[in-house]
C-alpha cells in the first residue's frame, strides 16, 4: 500500500482503508469459499468486507463476499452494494433470522456492543457473550474470525511493552468481562464442535474519522484540555487492521488462535498532540498526570507473521490533522480510550 499523498474526500478515504495488498491478495487466492460478515455495519466492517471483495477479485477467485446488519442507517446497505457485497437485513439475536442465513466457509464475526455498555448491561452480555453462541451453532462447519478486545488484559505498566496473547486476562467492568465471556464462548464451541477459530484482541484501529488521534486532534484543534492520566496508546491504521483480520482466517485452529492487532509503538499522548498542535498551528493544552498504566498490546507476534503495518503513525498523524483542520467528516463516536475505570 502506498501512503504518500494526502486523503481530500471520503471516497479516497474508503478506497485507501479497502486497498488490499499484494500479499494478501495472495493468501485469498489459497482459501476457498465465500466469505460472511456478521456485523457488517460497524465501523470496520464496510471497509474490511470490500477488501476482502476487492483481494479476491484480484486474484481471480469468484467469491461472493456477504454482510449482516440490521442497517438501521441510510446509505450503507447501497454503498456496500455498490461495491459488489451482497448484503442481508436482520437481528442476528434473532434464533429464526440466525438459521435462515446461508451457510459460508468463512466467517468474520465483527458483532459486540461496548459505548452504552454501562446502563444496559443485559444487552451488551446478550451481544458480547450469548450471540457467539448462536453463531458458533450455525457456523460450526465454517472458519470463523471472530473480533475480541484488548481490554480483556487490564491496566498494565506503561513500561511494559504491553499485554502478550499469553498474559493472564483482568478485565476490568462489565464491557471487558462480557468481552471474556465472548471469547469463553467460541472457546467452548471450538473445542467441543472441532470449529477451527482465530480471536483477535484489536485495539485501537484508527481512521480518519473515528479513532484515539482523532479524538486527540479534535480537542487540540477546539482548545479543549486533553486528559493525560490515559499517559499513552497503541494505535494501528485501520486499513493495516482490515489486512490482519483477513490474513487471520488462514490462520484458525481449534482451540483458538489468538492474536493481538495493534501498532507497534507505544505512543505518548502528550507528544501525539504536540505534534498534532504542530500540525495544525494549535497550542495543546493538557489537564491531569500520565499514571503508571495503561491499556496497552504487544502485537509483535503479528509483525512477524504478516509484517509491520503499511502506513506508519506518523503518517496517520499527518493525514489526521489535516483532515480535522479542513472541517473533514466526523462518526461523533469517541473511542473513550481515557476511560481508567471499563465503565463505557
Amino acid at each position: 500500500m502506498n501512503s504518500a499523498g494526502p486523503i481530500e474526500d471520503i471516497e479516497q478515504l474508503d478506497e485507501r482503508l479497502s486497498r488490499p495488498t499484494p500479499q494478501l491478495v495472495d493468501h485469498l487466492a489459497q482459501l476457498e469459499g465465500d466469505l460472511i460478515v456478521l456485523g457488517i455495519g460497524g465501523k470496520m466492517g464496510p471497509t474490511l468486507a470490500r477488501m476482502a471483495k476487492r483481494a479476491s477479485e484480484e486474484a481471480g477467485v469468484p467469491r461472493r463476499v456477504i454482510g449482516v446488519s440490521r442497517f438501521s442507517g441510510p446509505g450503507l446497505r447501497e454503498r456496500l452494494e455498490g461495491w459488489g457485497i451482497e448484503t442481508i437485513a436482520g437481528d442476528l439475536l434473532d434464533g429464526d433470522f440466525m438459521a435462515s442465513l446461508p451457510e459460508a466457509p468463512l466467517v468474520m464475526s465483527m458483532v459486540g456492543m461496548k459505548f452504552g455498555a454501562t446502563g444496559n448491561e443485559s444487552l451488551t452480555w446478550a451481544m458480547n457473550a450469548h450471540l457467539p453462541s448462536l453463531i458458533c451453532r450455525k457456523f460450526a462447519r465454517s472458519r470463523i474470525m471472530a473480533f475480541s478486545t484488548g481490554n480483556v488484559y487490564g491496566l498494565v505498566p506503561v513500561t511494559s511493552g504491553g499485554s502478550l496473547e499469553t498474559d493472564p486476562l483482568r478485565p476490568e467492568g462489565e464491557y471487558a468481562m462480557s468481552g471474556l465471556g465472548r471469547e469463553r464462548m467460541y472457546e467452548h464451541f471450538s473445542r467441543t464442535q472441532g470449529t477451527p477459530m482465530t480471536i483477535l484482541r484489536l485495539n485501537y484501529a484508527c481512521e480518519l474519522r473515528y479513532g484515539v488521534l482523532v479524538d486527540l486532534a479534535q480537542k487540540v484543534y477546539a482548545g479543549k484540555p486533553v486528559d493525560l492520566s490515559m499517559g499513552v496508546a497503541n494505535v494501528i491504521w485501520q486499513g493495516d487492521a482490515n489486512a490482519v483480520a483477513l490474513h487471520a482466517l488462514g490462520c484458525t485452529s481449534s482451540p483458538p488462535f489468538v492474536l493481538n492487532i495493534t501498532g507497534p509503538e507505544t505512543l505518548s499522548v502528550r507528544q501525539v498532540c504536540e505534534r498534532l498542535g504542530e500540525q495544525m498551528g494549535r497550542e495543546p493544552q493538557f489537564t491531569g498526570e500520565p499514571r503508571p498504566d495503561a491499556l496497552l498490546n504487544n502485537s509483535q507476534l503479528a509483525h512477524r507473521m504478516f509484517g509491520y503495518p503499511e502506513v506508519s503513525v506518523h503518517q496517520l498523524i499527518d493525514w489526521i490533522a489535516a483532515w480535522v483542520a479542513a472541517g473533514g467528516e466526523s462518526l461523533g463516536k469517541p473511542t473513550k480510550f481515557e476511560v481508567r475505570d471499563g465503565r463505557f
